[in-house]
């Protein structure tokens, strides 16, 4: 049914509070759980480096913090049974998602959402909107109770 499941992280408790969402299909299908952080560029006029080569100072520090990030989640998940790998990747964060999911034939997308007003919905949109709207795939979409800390937002 459910071979592979994406699932979008920010770093943050509320985005990873879908994970206890997903641990029932990973554990009743033998679902590979695929975690994905999504890396944006600042805007150029923020930018300090010279060289549009080379990668930010900032893009590397967010790169190795990621990395970090997802192995260790990855290994957390691997020790209770779960299959799981993790990517790290750089772009329009709606977009990349829905690349990769495409990319990593994934069956599903699960995420968070982090239940922003309707008004800021309707004025800066949302990552969690754009992927349901958009994707091909079906999407699960949980919004965590208030228990959950608040962290970076991504939609």
């Amino acid at each position: 049914m459910y071979k592979r499941i994406l699932i979008p992280l920010d770093g943050s408790p509320l985005a990873e509070a879908v994970l206890e969402h997903v641990r029932p299909f990973s554990e009743a299908f033998d679902t590979e759980i695929v975690l994905l952080e999504v890396l944006v560029e600042p805007d150029e006029a923020f930018s300090t480096h010279d060289s549009p080569l080379a990668p930010s100072p900032f893009i590397r520090r967010k790169k190795e913090e990621a990395n970090y990030y997802l192995k260790s989640l990855c290994g957390k998940l691997e020790k209770e049974g779960l299959r799981a790998a993790y990517l790290i990747r750089e772009g329009g964060v709606p977009e990349t998602i829905l690349d990769v999911a495409d990319f990593m034939q994934a069956d599903a997308i699960a995420m968070s959402t982090h239940g922003h007003s309707l008004t800021r919905l309707l004025l800066l949109g949302s990552v969690t909107y754009q992927v349901v709207r958009r994707s091909p795939l079906p999407v699960l979409v949980i919004r965590p109770d208030a228990t959950h800390k608040t962290g970076p937002a991504t939609d």
